[in-house]
């Protein structure tokens, strides 16, 4: 039997995220720029208005005596941050333009490439590179490493920088934005104070960018009280990543199509690999999948697992160690899920809050990068003007700025690709070249989507190779080189559909999750088929795969969840 998750929606309204400022004055912190987030997007926003700011006293005067603070939620600064990382170094040279490439923190330019489609576990077929995967010239990087540099070059600048920082509410007064309120540290597991926990704080902020990634609480909160849709719905791909240290260099980065997906279209499952060099002795290998997939037994873990035995693969591990582990969901709506504004009174979206990620090109840092710079312009702009920046359209230059300018360019053209898929691999694949031809102008009108929580999910069979332990593991062993220190008796921040759900749902929950946080309790069934799911939410790596089907993540205590090094 087939089970549509949005169906059993969990106990949540964005609405419960979003509050007027009350604290008292000891516990406020008045700012300048509030900076949701310190990925790629809210850094680069720092770095830049820095740098305006450094030629420009009396805007910086007009922001107070705190004038940029970031706040981010992993216990340091890049702890949550992972990506391919296949980066376009284009809006890093922009923002560093007196540094040399080798100056950048990266590990160099690609010069060989290769494409190979894989049609069983056995087999591979080397193709033409398509030119949505030419990456001659980008950079291969870690994200959280090039995050913790970005992080040291704001505070160079003037950014106060607060790790372990959670922003739980969206302060909004008199219909603007008006910071930030952090979570409570310190409770336990029902919600109670322990002793020497630590209040909630408010960041008081002229203006506020929401930098909170593809399933922020803040980002969904801020679209829902200003009443700010979008074409289609957002929709998503969970990519689940693994670093390896191995004897022989990597010399091309390579993508696989095909196996270990199966490529009709009853099974809706889109997305390939990649395999990185990083640097002399690692490689990233990583596995994405579009998060609208058909079959409640399929596990993006375990496709990587069981890709990793095939012969091209397994030939670049072998004799290698399997290092760091870590998954992250991407947004793949492209140009028809983007917010009808960017830009809110007294606020910005950036970065994959935004939607910005170009799924045919598999890019979305240096689209990141770029949004970041952009809002810092705008909120200098503003200022400069000297519009007070929570009046409706003080910040509106950002919104044209990205629609008008490369990002909104590059994505105009590829608005209709990923949808393509939704028919199969290989129907979707002969379509491609056409739409890449014509520049998207083919076809004419928008593919319709729904959200990933819309499509039904069904047994359809996926089963898997039982780990090794060498070349193949299991996701409890993965959590643990994630290096998840989550406490185990603070409070849950997953909610799920409180009463008993079908057991395909249950099911498709149980092996989405790359990190074994759902489990069907054994005995709960009832007469109509329905069970119950039990949580283990300190495994919980905080990847929002969750929330695009069925569930939903909401923000965790500052400092909890995976400390990343080099994902």
């Amino acid at each position: 039997m087939s089970v549509t998750p949005s169906e059993f929606p969990p106990p949540y309204d964005p609405a419960s995220a979003v509050d007027a400022p009350s604290a008292p004055e000891d516990l406020r912190i008045p700012a300048g720029v509030c900076i949701v987030g310190g990925g790629a997007g809210g850094l680069a926003c720092a770095v830049k208005l820095g740098q305006l700011l450094a030629d420009d006293p009396e805007s910086l005067e007009r922001l107070g005596e705190v004038p940029i603070v970031v706040v981010e939620k992993g216990k340091a600064v890049g702890s949550h941050s992972l990506s391919g990382a296949m980066v376009n170094p284009q809006p890093l040279r922009d923002l560093f333009p007196d540094l040399a490439d080798a100056d950048l923190p990266t590990y160099g330019a690609v010069d060989k490439e290769g494409v190979y489609f894989l049609p069983s576990a056995k087999r591979g077929i080397r193709l033409p590179t398509p030119p949505e995967f030419k990456n001659h010239g980008n950079h291969a990087l870690s994200l959280s490493e090039l995050n913790r540099w970005l992080a040291e070059r704001a505070e160079e600048l003037g950014a106060y920088v607060l790790p372990e920082t959670d922003a739980q509410t969206l302060l909004v007064q008199d219909g603007r934005v008006a910071g930030i309120r952090t979570g409570v540290k310190g409770l336990d597991k029902d919600g109670a104070e322990k002793p020497g926990a630590a209040p909630a704080t408010e960041v008081l902020a002229q203006a506020t960018v929401i930098a909170d990634g593809s399933q922020g609480t803040l980002r969904e909160a801020a679209l829902a009280h200003f009443g700010v849709s979008s074409p289609f719905p957002q929709i998503y791909a969970l990519g689940v990543k693994e670093l390896w240290r191995v004897p022989k260099p990597l010399d091309r980065i390579i993508h696989t199509l095909g196996w270990p997906l199966r490529g009709a279209g009853m099974y809706r499952e889109f997305g390939g690999s990649w395999i990185y060099p990083m640097g002399p002795e690692h490689v990233s290998i990583g596995l994405v999948v579009g998060l609208d997939w058909a079959d409640s037994t399929l596990s993006v873990h375990d496709l990587l697992q069981e890709l990793k035995l095939h012969p091209l693969v397994r030939g670049i591990l072998e004799g290698g160690e399997r290092v760091e582990w870590g998954a992250k969901i991407i947004p793949e709506g492209g140009w028809y899920a983007l917010p009808d504004q960017l830009d809110l009174p007294g606020a910005l979206l950036v970065g994959d809050a935004a939607g910005l990620v170009n799924v045919p090109r598999l890019k979305g840092v240096h689209y990141a990068i770029r949004s970041g710079m952009q809002a810092a312009i705008a909120i200098h702009g503003a200022l400069r003007a000297g519009f007070d920046l929570g009046s409706p359209g003080a910040l509106h230059a950002y919104d044209e700025m990205v629609r008008g300018g490369e990002i909104g360019r590059d994505l105009h053209q590829v608005r209709n690709m990923r949808q393509m898929f939704q028919s199969g691999l290989v129907v979707g694949g002969s379509k491609v070249p056409l739409i890449t031809a014509t520049q998207g102008r083919i076809p004419r009108k928008p593919v319709p989507f729904e959200a990933d929580s819309h499509h039904e999910v069904a047994d359809l069979g996926s089963r898997y190779t039982a780990p090794d332990g060498e070349y193949t593991f299991d996701k409890l062993s993965s959590v643990f080189l994630s290096g998840n220190k989550t406490r185990d008796d603070q409070p849950n921040h997953i909610r799920l559909h409180p009463g008993r759900v079908p057991r395909d749902l249950a099911r498709a929950w149980v092996n989405m999750c790359p990190a074994q946080v759902y489990e069907i309790v054994e005995g709960s069934e009832s007469a109509d088929g329905m069970v119950r799911v039990h949580m283990a939410p300190s495994n919980c790596v905080q990847c929002g795969a969750i929330t695009a089907k069925g569930g939903r993540l909401t923000a965790p205590e500052g400092g909890s969840g995976p400390e990343y090094q080099r994902m």
